[in-house]
């Protein structure tokens, strides 16, 4: 007989905060974990997206089988919209798989 032990559930920033808003003081540096199939077209989407604004990418991961990378996107935000519009035209490009 074998016996299961699952992981535990990581909580979304919602479930840990108790439905509160994140306060945040703005301007304030932000960082993004970007998730590909192809390191070079997920930088190609970043560049895309950032266009001349500054940021700095660095590699993050790439998964067990090597069927995914992710980077990391640290860049400097400046209110909530800001902060959303970004994540929202990462996620909507072709090329990101995932943005967290």
């Amino acid at each position: 007989m074998s016996t299961h032990v699952s992981k535990p559930r990581l909580k979304t920033v919602e479930e840990a905060t108790g439905d509160q808003k994140l306060e945040l003081e703005y301007p304030c540096s932000w960082c993004y974990k970007v998730v590909g199939t192809e390191r070079e077209k997920l930088e190609k989407a970043i560049r895309e997206v950032m266009a001349e604004r500054s940021h700095e990418l660095k590699h993050s991961k790439t998964s067990s089988g090597g069927k995914y990378i992710s980077l990391n996107l640290d860049l400097l935000v400046h209110s909530d919209e800001d902060r959303q519009f970004i994540y929202d035209a990462l996620k909507k490009h072709d090329d990101v798989k995932m943005v967290l």
